[in-house]
């Protein structure tokens, strides 16, 4: 019988990005799930209960700080790993990001696709 797919959710506006984390993941045999606002992201996180979320911060509609503290509130969804992606390098935004919930704080210009898919997979395997 065969193992039911790890679902990842990845809420990102840069649509370049959250093409290629996707296609990277799906690669990897993971289910993906892709929002382009903030909306959509916590929408998609509280129906499909996705195993690990990609989340950048500054998104349209309702930001990722947000997005965060939604779903670490609900009670179906608290348990799910948050990597926070982003280009929010600023100290205090970093903190405030774990603070809330996140399991990780990724800052883009400092990470290659190949160590967030790395990053994924280590917090799956916890």
């Amino acid at each position: 019988m065969a193992t039911e797919k790890k679902k990842i959710l990845i809420v990102e506006d840069d649509s370049f990005l959250l093409g290629m984390y996707a296609n990277k993941l799906e690669m990897d045999d993971y289910r993906v799930f892709v929002a382009e606002d903030g909306k959509k992201g916590l929408r998609l996180a509280l129906n499909e209960k996705p195993d690990i979320i990609l989340l950048d911060i500054r998104l349209p509609e309702i930001d990722g700080f947000e997005i965060l503290k939604r779903v670490k509130e609900n009670e179906e969804t608290k348990n799910i790993p948050i990597i926070l992606l982003t280009n929010l390098s600023q100290k205090e935004d970093v903190e405030k990001g774990l603070a809330m919930g996140a399991d990780d704080y990724l800052i883009k210009a400092h990470f290659m696709p190949s160590e967030v898919i790395d990053k994924i997979n280590a917090l799956l395997r916890k």
